[in-house]
């Protein structure tokens, strides 16, 4: 189990699928992103509504630039780790 948390802390992972070899399964695959509201994502919404911005402070929960990245492998849906914002 640690050789692959080491493995997967490795991962150089971004806001966009990659291709790599998962080390859960070993098949050659691009990740799937499951994006999540994170504490910047709250941030956002109340920083709009501080600026008077309050009908459009729903946008950062719209919007998956605002928010993390979680990868997972298609093939066994092992997770293979977060691109944090």
């Amino acid at each position: 189990m640690d050789d692959f948390l080491h493995t997967a802390a490795t991962i150089p992972l971004g806001p966009q699928p990659v291709t790599l070899t998962c080390p859960s399964c070993g098949a050659r695959i691009t990740s799937r992103i499951n994006y999540e509201t994170s504490t910047r994502t709250h941030g956002m919404c109340m920083a709009m509504c501080a600026f008077g911005l309050w009908l459009c402070c729903f946008l950062p929960y719209l919007m998956d630039s605002c928010k993390n990245a979680n990868h997972y492998c298609p093939n066994c849906n092992a997770y293979l780790g977060q691109y944090q914002k």
